[in-house]
């Protein structure tokens, strides 16, 4: 890694204090992905990942997407995650549907084979949510088995789709916190996509989700949207910071450890708004910039847990929206792009 500025510095050197940053005792041995010789990379690989989504049937069909995947690559990234959407009408509704914000399978065979072009490797990480709106972790379905029988199609859809692609991994599920208590069907849809794919699998669970699924066993890889409040006030001081992951990074290491999986962070992210350590999660924390706030919030996450040997990497959300397509100014969005944020990732990344 690069020589680091000051204010990096200080974050790494606080964090090594206060969260034992030295792939000690917290470091399980024995924490391995389950898949053995599957596709996708040595099982012990790290994956620095950037997630490029898609709003609109046309978007990974735009003529940017070469040049968003390069700049990318660029950062020192070498995953990037797509992420296709079904919608459902409702909470309790059982019909799980494409509709016109659903990006076309042209459009994700294209980004997949532009994306190999560049050398990215990719995760497929369907995602299924509300029209008009609304947190998908809410979905709850008054029928059950008829809600399960159209998830499986569609997540086996795109399961046939990375097959064909020779995707490298897959998430078979995110963010469902309504459902993922219901260990007998997920398995059962696990079961449908092992059949038609050959990689790792992974579950994309929230950070307050995690602990409660009771399928990792059926799964190569815990997956967690990493979106943990770290502090209670806007700040870039780095002993807040380390402050914020310390228990977490213990307890992610003893869940490691019980269930013999590294723990991806399939999400993980923060606005460049003032506050946003305080709401990792939210869009609108505040409409005052904190390009600052964001790249120390980077810079803690990545020293709190490269080191660990039960930590396979983080993928961020996100990069830049497709032209005319955001609803957040890029100055106050996700994206580390031209950002300072992005100079982090450099460091980190480019060594």
């Amino acid at each position: 890694m690069k020589t680091l500025g000051r204010a990096a510095a200080a974050v790494t050197a606080a964090l090594a204090v206060l969260t034992g940053c030295s792939g000690g005792d917290d470091d399980p041995a024995g924490a391995p992905d389950r898949s053995g010789s599957a596709p996708g990379g040595p099982p012990g690989e790290r994956i620095r990942g950037i997630t490029l989504p898609a709003w609109d049937t046309g978007d990974y069909d735009r003529p940017e997407a070469v040049r968003y995947l390069r700049q990318i690559r660029d950062t020192g990234a070498r995953w990037v995650v797509f992420t296709p959407t079904w919608y459902q009408d409702g909470r309790k509704r059982s019909a799980i549907r494409t509709t016109g914000e659903t990006v076309s399978d042209h459009g994700v065979r294209r980004i997949v084979r532009l994306a190999h072009a560049e050398g990215l490797k990719v995760l497929l990480k369907p995602h299924v949510d509300l029209v008009g709106g609304g947190d998908r972790a809410e979905i709850r379905p008054a029928d059950p088995d008829a809600w399960f029988a159209s998830y499986r199609t569609f997540i086996t859809h795109y399961a046939r789709l990375a097959r064909e692609l020779d995707v490298e991994r897959f998430a078979v599920g995110t963010e469902l916190a309504g459902t993922s208590g219901d260990r007998a069907r997920w398995s059962r849809v696990i079961d449908s996509v092992r059949e038609v794919y050959p990689g790792r699998l992974t579950y994309a669970a929230n950070y307050d989700e995690y602990a409660r699924i009771r399928f990792w066993s059926a799964l190569d890889v815990i997956g967690i949207d990493a979106y943990w409040p770290l502090t209670d006030r806007p700040t870039t001081d780095p002993a807040e910071l380390a402050a914020g992951w310390r228990e977490v990074v213990t307890e992610l290491a003893a869940f490691s450890a019980r269930h013999h999986r590294r723990v991806l962070f399939t999400e993980a992210g923060y606005v460049s708004q003032r506050g946003t350590t305080t709401a990792p999660y939210s869009w609108t924390v505040s409409d005052r910039t904190g390009e600052e706030e964001q790249a120390a919030a980077y810079q803690a996450l990545l020293t709190a847990f490269e080191d660990r040997r039960w930590w396979a990497g983080v993928c961020w959300w996100m990069w830049d929206d497709w032209p005319d397509s955001g609803e957040t100014p890029a100055r106050l969005a996700y994206t580390p792009h031209g950002k300072p944020a992005e100079q982090v990732l450099r460091r980190w990344w480019r060594g």
